[in-house]
């Protein structure tokens, strides 16, 4: 069994960490880093007592409570994130607006050259491995091609000797070949 973690920081220091259920295989939860952006109670049972809305570009996701408890701990919801009830419970009210969410886990492979513009799981994939090379210093990797990004890509472009056009085509994704590390699911306010 796979083990899935959520945890939670206050002040830089680990508070609490709390088994939770992420994506299963064709609808994986998504790596980056968001954040908190809406705090609604949900109507729907299967969404448990409890929602924390994460601003992903490309679809609703979110962290939230389960009427399916002998979920937990396995990668089995549409993507995302699951805990028990009494746990979302606890987070709930101490998680204001705006809170940060690193989710770490397998990048997205980039299939192609992306452009500005774009929001996708391969956009976060392209940011972090900017990052790993220092280029992507000022953002957050958010799946959203946008200034920074195109910004990032042209220094790397320059910095490689590629033409600084801001596309992250094939010869500069070659040229970003070697992908961070995956990780773990980090919940930090």
């Amino acid at each position: 069994m796979e083990h899935f973690t959520l945890y939670l920081y206050t002040d830089g220091e680990l508070w609490r960490h709390y088994p939770i259920a992420v994506g299963k295989g064709r609808s994986p939860s998504p790596v980056g880093e968001w954040k908190i952006v809406e705090k609604p109670i949900p109507l729907a049972p299967e969404l448990g007592t409890r929602w924390l809305g994460l601003n992903v570009p490309w679809g609703n996701y979110g962290i939230h409570g389960t009427d399916k408890p002998w979920s937990i701990g396995w990668a089995s919801s549409g993507g995302c994130f699951r805990m028990y009830n009494e746990d979302i419970e606890e987070v709930y009210p101490l998680i204001p607006l705006g809170t940060p969410v690193i989710v770490k886990g397998p990048l997205t492979p980039i299939k192609g050259p992306l452009k500005p513009g774009k929001n996708s799981p391969e956009v976060v994939t392209l940011q972090l491995l900017l990052r790993s090379k220092g280029f992507y210093v000022f953002g957050p990797a958010d799946g959203y091609y946008g200034t920074m990004t195109q910004l990032a890509v042209k220094l790397f472009q320059l910095y490689t000797g590629l033409e600084p056009s801001g596309t992250a085509d094939a010869a500069t994704l070659n040229q970003l070949n070697t992908p961070p590390p995956s990780g773990i699911t980090v919940f930090q306010p």
